[in-house]
């Protein structure tokens, strides 16, 4: 069974942030336990054919990459992003032929990168990145809290799909099957 660590609840700004982020970070592979790679990349929202396990899990790890080395620290783009000028919005979430554990993977790679970036930075840097050339920085703190809802909005998506897919649903509960 995963554990879950919320942060404490008298730490200072900085580990209360990170720690909730990590946090919801955790419950993307929780999600994915035990989950065949048929059902992994299963279309089960017909208006939503895109957001399937595995897709999300894409998006979260290209939304990762996107807002911590491309916006905060300006880390050029150089054609490695899914992205193209005129290309289809989601097109991370184009996963069909990429294996969970793979994504997976990269994933938590792009999250330990993700952190790494980040420690040395004080909460009020503010981002280097194209949106700052337009005068429209955001502070550390402003990415850190975009984070935690972007990704515990997400896991809220994998949890319907989830349970849709299989019927598991929760946290504790996600123990795996293995």
């Amino acid at each position: 069974m995963t554990e879950v660590h919320r942060p404490p609840l008298t730490a200072d700004e900085r580990t209360q942030l990170t720690g909730w982020l990590d946090l919801q970070r955790s419950f993307v592979r929780m999600k994915c336990v035990g989950l065949s790679e048929e059902d992994a990349h299963r279309k089960v929202l017909p208006t939503s054919p895109l957001m399937t396990m595995a897709g999300l899990v894409a998006h979260l790890r290209w939304n990762e990459y996107a807002w911590f080395q491309l916006n905060l620290i300006g880390v050029p783009d150089t054609g490695q992003t899914p992205w193209t000028e005129g290309g289809h919005p989601d097109a991370e979430m184009f996963v069909d032929d990429v294996p969970l554990a793979q994504l997976l993977d990269e994933y938590d790679a792009e999250c330990a990168r993700s952190n790494e970036t980040i420690a040395p930075l004080p909460l009020d840097v503010v981002e280097q990145g194209p949106y700052a050339a337009e005068g429209e920085a955001a502070s550390l703190r402003y990415v850190l809290c975009h984070m935690i809802e972007e990704t515990a909005r997400h896991v809220g998506h994998l949890d319907i799909i989830r349970e849709i897919l299989d019927g598991r649903t929760g946290y504790e509960r996600m123990e795996d099957p293995a």
